[in-house]
């Protein structure tokens, strides 16, 4: 149902009093995995890999909040390919999200179809009007990868480029630098001319059992300090090299983190989920960390709700120097800062939102659509 609007929002200076119910979340990376066996690309690391991969995803019973596993997605449905319906009433309707990134991948040696197919969010913007952005998957294996940035802006209209550090080349593990002159800036130089605002490089978690170098932040500084007006996201953002992280956050304007896959930490380990956001609002990052929830990896509103409620503990506040998550703080987390980035109007957003169907205050349907579990 249609949310009455709130008097009074001054959506550029987020109201203290505000509720997560009325607050705007826009979820920076959302994806219907394409996880499926006969998606998985022949060779020698196709047991390897995909599978890992698939394995790791699928996790939600491991990472629920309190065991409750009406929040996990079963395994046959997980597998089962790219469900966009499935993914857009987890955000919409079963939780208190409003907008959302669709992050197209481009493993296209991993997964015949990348692994999170960029129709899948094309197909959600349809159903969801105006609650769905596209990030644009680019392999710079593929050929034509510098056109296919000029494709997806123009053709597919992303507002985000989303690129992988590894991936699998006619049975080789290979791997690029984001600061590579002539593999990487060709890719980043096309989309800057192209007006896109911000790059996304997956970090952190390496794509199953392969090499950790690859997905080291040591390469967003050089592409960072090189174009300086365009923004480097780096996806998964502090679960590993953290501290590499929050001195590039200190020292670049132009990078920005994103927290997905940050959640399951939140509710498994707050000390160190504490830790990983602390140490990157005091080195600067309040305007440029991105809420997300990892789904469909795991249910959205279980997260989010714990991500309002969740609170530094004093003893850090007092021994680290991190501060007080105020309403303040986690509004511009949960939508505001990406909203900016992006160069998108908050109030209009609002606005937008509280007239369709959906609404922001909205009474929630079971999750997954209601659940069955294949134990």
């Amino acid at each position: 149902m249609p949310a009455k609007p709130i008097a009074g929002s001054e959506l550029g200076h987020p109201r203290a009093d505000l509720t997560l119910q009325d607050t705007l979340v826009v979820d920076a990376t959302v994806h219907a995995y394409s996880m499926a066996e006969e998606n998985w690309v022949p060779g020698p690391y196709r047991d390897r890999v995909p599978k890992q991969l698939a394995e790791m995803l699928n996790n939600g019973q491991q990472v629920t909040p309190d065991g409750d596993l009406k929040w996990a997605l079963d395994r046959k449905r997980f597998l089962g390919g790219a469900d966009p319906e499935l993914l857009g009433r987890a955000l919409f309707l079963e939780s208190y999200t409003d907008m959302c990134v669709y992050h197209g991948t481009p493993m296209y040696g991993i997964f015949k179809d990348g692994g999170s197919p960029l129709w899948a969010g094309k197909r959600m913007q349809k159903m969801w009007p105006g609650r769905v952005a596209l990030y644009g998957g680019v392999s710079p294996w593929e050929p034509g990868a510098v056109d296919e940035v000029e494709r997806l802006v123009k053709e597919d209209e992303v507002v985000g480029i989303k690129m992988y550090p590894m991936d699998i080349v006619e049975g080789r593990l290979v791997s690029y630098r984001l600061d590579d002159p002539e593999i990487a800036f060709p890719i980043l130089e096309r989309a800057r001319s192209l007006g896109v605002r911000v790059v996304a490089t997956h970090k952190s978690i390496p794509q199953g059992r392969v090499p950790s170098e690859p997905f080291a932040p040591w390469d967003v500084a050089g592409a960072a300090s090189t174009f300086p007006d365009l923004t480097i996201e780096i996806v998964h953002g502090g679960l590993a090299f953290l501290e590499e992280t929050a001195s590039q956050v200190h020292r670049f304007p132009n990078v920005a983190v994103n927290l997905e896959n940050s959640a399951f930490i939140m509710v498994k380990q707050p000390a160190h989920f504490a830790r990983l956001l602390g140490e990157l609002i005091v080195r600067g990052g309040e305007d440029r960390i991105f809420w997300s929830s990892g789904a469909t990896a795991r249910h959205p509103q279980p997260f989010l709700q714990a991500f309002w409620n969740f609170q530094i503990p004093e003893r850090m506040r007092d021994e680290y120097g991190y501060p007080e998550l105020t309403a303040e703080i986690k509004q511009k987390i949960l939508g505001l800062n990406h909203a900016r980035l992006l160069g998108w109007d908050p109030e209009e957003m609002r606005t937008r939102i509280e007239q369709d169907d959906i609404g922001m205050i909205k009474e929630l349907q079971e999750p997954w659509g209601g659940n069955e579990h294949d134990q």
